[in-house]
């Protein structure tokens, strides 16, 4: 295991950003998207007194994080979930409000390196991109059956692929002479379908998609839209959540769920606006930070990475 996937991107900002909401002993910090525990362990050494909740739908995730957070005992409860079951997770726990929230939404690193897992387009491998290999249809099973206005739709709104029609023109031609099984293949067939203009820009033609079958077989647009403002309810008041993203349809759920919370509710035109229309979130970020020049040349994988954080500060009248 090489030591480069262990590199939690802009740690240290959501460290800073969680920091004074979790310096209370017996506070709850939830660690949605787990992975291999980076940004767990930091939270857990930097924060003496608190208590971590982690969530994972990948089951070897949990595995290898179990034994990096063995070390904390009872400190740390490793649940296996996905990031939208989070109320019902903390309802078992008997947690109704935790302190801190915080999401890193890319892959895995481990994902994308355990080469059979099918996420990288770098390396050939077997086409199931599902986080947790336990449940749901493969990306396989998704270029195969999925009708063509379908996979035009998820190439155009996951992916952001302007060549949506001519790649998935390729695919159905393709499949119906053989059904894909690996990656590349398809890698293949997407540089061959490009237009050579469209091939010089921004990195390997089949990035985009791939973003986009991973986005479908994960469901994970669907699960976030429920996840935000489901974690934003679960904050107690000075309660506080970051949010690492990757790509601008992410980032815009984010900042749509933040830009609510933090908006007045009142009508237009009240002279002293009543309690329940005051916003119920304080913004912590100007728009997205960025990583840093210096964090992008030791972690490449940081350089898409978007961070947005709230802060509740005050409760919802129902």
């Amino acid at each position: 295991m090489s030591q480069s996937r262990h590199v939690p991107v802009m740690l240290q900002r959501c460290l800073d950003m969680l920091a004074p909401a979790l310096q209370t002993p017996g506070a709850v910090v939830v660690d949605c998207t787990l992975g291999l525990g980076g940004h767990s362990e930091a939270l857990l050494q930097q924060f003496p007194e608190a208590r971590l909740v982690a969530l994972d739908r990948d089951k070897e995730a949990l595995r290898l994080s179990g034994e990096r957070l063995a070390p904390y005992g009872e400190r740390a409860t490793l649940v296996h979930a996905v990031y939208d079951e989070l109320p019902e997770v903390l309802d078992r726990l008997g947690l109704p409000r935790v302190q801190g929230v915080l999401f890193d939404l890319g892959v895995s690193s481990m994902q994308l390196d355990e080469a059979d897992r099918g996420f990288a387009y770098a390396q050939d491998a077997p086409l199931d991109m599902r986080m947790d290999q336990t449940t749901g249809v493969s990306a396989a099973e998704v270029l195969n059956t999925y009708p063509p206005g379908e996979l035009v739709r998820i190439l155009r709104a996951y992916g952001e692929e302007k060549q949506a029609k001519r790649i998935v023109s390729a695919i159905v031609r393709e499949r119906d002479k053989e059904p894909f099984s690996h990656s590349a293949r398809l890698v293949e067939l997407i540089r061959d379908s490009l237009p050579q203009a469209a091939k010089r820009t921004g990195g390997n033609p089949a990035k985009r998609t791939f973003q986009a079958l991973r986005i479908e077989v994960n469901g994970e647009l669907a699960v976030l839209e429920r996840a935000i403002p489901a974690a934003v309810q679960a904050l107690a008041v000075g309660g506080r959540i970051a949010v690492l993203s990757y790509h601008s349809l992410e980032d815009r759920l984010v900042k749509q769920v933040f830009a609510a919370g933090a908006a007045t509710t009142a009508p237009p035109g009240l002279p002293v606006v009543p309690e329940q229309y005051q916003p119920r979130l304080k913004l912590l970020t100007r728009g997205a930070e960025l990583p840093t020049e210096e964090e992008i040349a030791e972690n490449r994988r940081a350089a898409p990475a978007r961070l947005r954080g709230a802060e509740r500060i005050r409760e919802a009248l129902e």
